[in-house]
């Protein structure tokens, strides 16, 4: 962030207060992101639109949150980080209630696409206010809180998205694990409008080095919008022209970006980091793997309900051996990186890469049993957790420390636009045939490639992670 952090006056126990706003909000964006990997398929049963809903339901979120997310930090520094957060948390809530009364396909990928934009303006505030509200001593402590609130979402949120849908609450259905947003989301804003401190005039950042570069931001938007309808779209109707085009048009989109963040005087991206070998490779690697693992987490709830039968609940369930693994390997690396550096993230790649090729044998019945399936989902988890932060902490290993603010905007930006092209691209190749085990075998095969591809990128990276620092 441009503006100096510096700790408000603030009561000891406020700032807890505040602190359990902040992570309100990460949990609401967290289980929006993740519950339609598990209601994809109901919601398609019952509005239609086929695979291509299913596929857009969760990349129109991600898109609208990556190319937003580095704009969202920039304009709450300018206009004042309470004021976004709270724009951004409304916005957030009344998208919620436009999703779960959507009539059509159409009116609930457009509500997704708003609901990651005004998450994209609420989550960037959140470190900026902590900042701001707690003194430097106690921010380690304060962002610990952190990672457990959100592995237990990760948990919990398709488990509760799966019992919501099968209760049926008033006759809703899946409506249900968006309308109580209402709730969640209202309450949160309650009480962000009371804990939250006050914008000081000198915590906006005026200047030229808060400018919003909207011109790189759209298009962003637009390489992204047309990779993801090529992808959707020839996957859903057949590889016309139309699909084919928009592929194309996409990267031409990115082309002219790459060009924008050279000469745009306030980049999404600055062009320093872009020359930093490191760096490159990190983002390159961060861009396959969260690619590959999103797409890997969405074909395994598809294949567990079109394959294998099983209910929401059960699907859920079946992912929670995932983000069992992520939490455990997560908190085990946090100890881990300082000493092993890049080698842990080679590790991390060769546990997901088992795990993936074991799930492979269950897909296709050399492996056989409900634990299998639940192992094979705990030792991804694994590779995950490790890899998870571990690739940013060392892509980070060598960049100078004034670019550091600017190379974690970018680097949690290209991770959500991963997620959505992942998403679309791998269950491209899901829905390219009705055979269940071929569709899931063919997935599959596509994310053990690419996560054989970051093996060879990981030499490549910062030999060691950038030291840790409050």
């Amino acid at each position: 962030m441009s503006a100096l952090i510096r700790a408000s006056p603030v009561q000891a126990d406020r700032r807890w207060a505040v602190l359990g706003v902040i992570i309100a909000a990460a949990v609401l964006d967290l289980l929006d992101a993740t519950i339609t990997n598990v209601a994809a398929p109901t919601i398609a049963a019952d509005l239609g639109g086929g695979a291509a809903l299913i596929q857009w339901l969760g990349a129109a979120y991600a898109l609208a949150l990556g190319v937003l997310l580095v704009v969202g930090g920039r304009l709450g520094d300018r206009y004042g980080r309470r004021r976004l957060f709270l724009l951004g948390l409304t916005g957030f809530t009344l998208a919620s209630v436009a999703c779960g009364l959507a009539v059509g396909p159409g009116a609930l990928i457009g509500a997704r696409l708003v609901q990651g934009g005004f998450g994209a303006l609420m989550i960037p505030q959140g470190f900026g206010i902590l900042g701001a509200v707690f003194p430097r001593d106690q921010l380690g402590k304060a962002f610990s809180v952190f990672a457990p609130a959100l592995g237990v979402s990760s948990v919990g949120g398709p488990v509760v998205a799966g019992f919501l849908i099968e209760a049926d609450l008033f006759g809703l259905g899946w409506r249900a694990m968006f309308l109580i947003n209402i709730v969640l989301g209202g309450a949160a804003l309650v009480a962000a409008a009371r804990l939250l401190p006050a914008d000081a005039p000198g915590d906006r950042d005026r200047s030229g080095g808060s400018a919003v570069d909207t011109v790189g931001a759209g298009l962003l938007a637009v390489t992204m919008v047309g990779l993801l309808y090529g992808l959707i779209d020839g996957s859903a109707h057949g590889w016309t022209l139309v699909p084919i085009l928009c592929l194309a048009g996409g990267l031409v989109f990115f082309g002219l970006f790459c060009v924008r963040q050279r000469t745009a005087t306030n980049p999404l991206i600055e062009p320093s980091l872009l020359r930093n070998r490191g760096f490159t490779a990190g983002l390159v690697l961060g861009t396959v793997f969260f690619a590959a693992v999103s797409g890997l987490l969405y074909v395994l709830v598809l294949f567990m309900q079109y394959g294998l039968r099983f209910t929401p609940v059960q699907a859920a369930l079946g992912l929670a051996p995932v983000a069992v693994g992520i939490v455990i390997a997560s908190v085990a690396c946090h100890r881990l990186i300082d000493r092993l550096g890049r080698t842990l993230i080679t590790i991390g790649l060769t546990i997901a890469l088992i795990g993936t090729s074991w799930l492979l044998a269950v897909v296709s019945g050399a492996v056989d049993g409900a634990w299998a399936l639940v192992l094979a989902a705990l030792v991804i988890g694994l590779g995950m957790g490790t890899c998870f932060g571990t690739v940013y902490d060392v892509t980070m290993g060598d960049i100078d420390p004034r670019e550091a603010g600017s190379a974690s905007g970018s680097l949690s930006a290209v991770q959500q636009l991963a997620n959505a092209i992942g998403a679309a691209a791998v269950t491209t190749v899901y829905f390219r045939t009705g055979d269940q085990t071929e569709a899931a075998t063919g997935s599959l095969l596509v994310v053990v490639v690419a996560v054989i591809a970051c093996c060879g990128l990981v030499r490549l990276l910062p030999r060691k992670a950038r030291p840790r620092r409050h």
